[in-house]
Parts: structure tokens; sequence; C-alpha cells
């Protein structure tokens, strides 16, 4: 905050209103006489009183603040007269929920070229219920299991929940040396 009442310069809201800039004036700290046009959209919009009543009844903490937004307001309605920065804010908006969609559709269009690498299933065979047959040859079925608490401070697992067969193979799953007769039990 500059104070230009001082080497006889005055601000730019009294070099604006043509009055001597005296030594409280409460414009001079926001409007220095570097940014003429400042102060020129502030006292269009809102007018030179409004903002002096404002400023008065502020605390000084509170002044720079409110002069900045006053600023923001003014050249965004000198900018669009109708809605001002609320028009920029719902542009903002629309550019983010266009951009939003786009991400939802790449994320679709992802999530589809990633099911279509999976490999087709095999046909039934007899004797197996359907969501076995659904899996393919090289997948294992994955165990499901609780842990329980135990009282030396480490944990055990129960018996298996639930045996579920994915449809495609996971590759951290898969043994290295190509041998799948292991049956999934990978140091459990």
């Amino acid at each position: 905050m500059a104070s230009s009442s001082s080497y006889n310069s005055p601000c730019a809201a009294c070099k604006f209103l043509r009055r001597k800039c005296m030594p409280g004036c409460i414009f001079a700290p926001y409007f220095p006489p570097e940014e003429p046009q400042k102060f020129a959209n502030v006292h269009k919009i809102f007018g030179a009183s409004n903002v002096t009543k404002l400023l008065n009844e502020l605390l000084p903490h509170q002044r720079e603040d409110a002069v900045n937004s006053l600023a923001y307001e003014a050249e965004a309605r000198v900018r669009d007269p109708v809605y001002g920065c609320v028009g920029a804010i719902s542009f903002l908006q629309r550019q983010v929920q266009r951009l939003q969609k786009e991400l939802d559709a790449a994320n679709a269009d992802l999530i589809r070229y990633a099911c279509n690498e999976i490999p087709p299933a095999l046909p039934p065979h007899p004797g197996l219920n359907p969501i076995q047959s659904m899996a393919p040859a090289r997948s294992r079925p994955i165990e499901l299991r609780r842990r329980v608490d135990n009282q030396a401070g480490g944990f055990n697992y129960q018996q298996p929940l639930a045996n579920f067969p994915l449809p495609y193979p996971f590759p951290w799953n898969e043994n290295p040396s190509g041998n799948t007769d292991e049956g999934g039990q990978d140091g459990m």
C-alpha cells in the first residue's frame, strides 16, 4: 500500500475526481496514481460516494480486500454489463461440466477397450456350473478368506468363505514358468 499524498502526487481517485489529495485520503492506499483505470471502473459502476461510505464502514484491515473485490467486479461489469463476474463463473462452471463429461467418456472408452482385451469364454462343459464355465482356461479361482485376530499378535486366516472364478487371470498371480496346475495357492 503506497501513500500517494507524499511528493504532491494525487492518488488515482483524487486525480480522476479532480480534487486535492489530502494526507488522510481514504482512497490513496488503494488506488495508486499508476493505476488510474482501476478507480475509473470502480467509479463508473459503484460511484465514488458509495465506495467512500463502504470504506469508512469497514475496519482498516478489511479495506484492501474490499477494494480488490470492487475493482474485480467493476472490471467484469465493464467487460460484460449484464452478467459481470457471474457470467465468468457460469462460463467456467459449464467448461468444468463439459470437461467432466469428456473425462467420463474417455474412462468409459478405456473400460470398453480393457473389456475387449479379455479372451472369449470357453463353451460350457457338461457337469460344471454356469459360472465356472464362463471362466477362461487360464484363470484360477480366488479364495476369499476371513482374517481372524490371533492372541499372539499375528493374524490367521480361516477356511475360505467362497470360491469365485474370475473371467480373466491376474498377471501377478501367474507362475513365471507357465505352469498353471498349482490351483492358485500362492504361499497362503
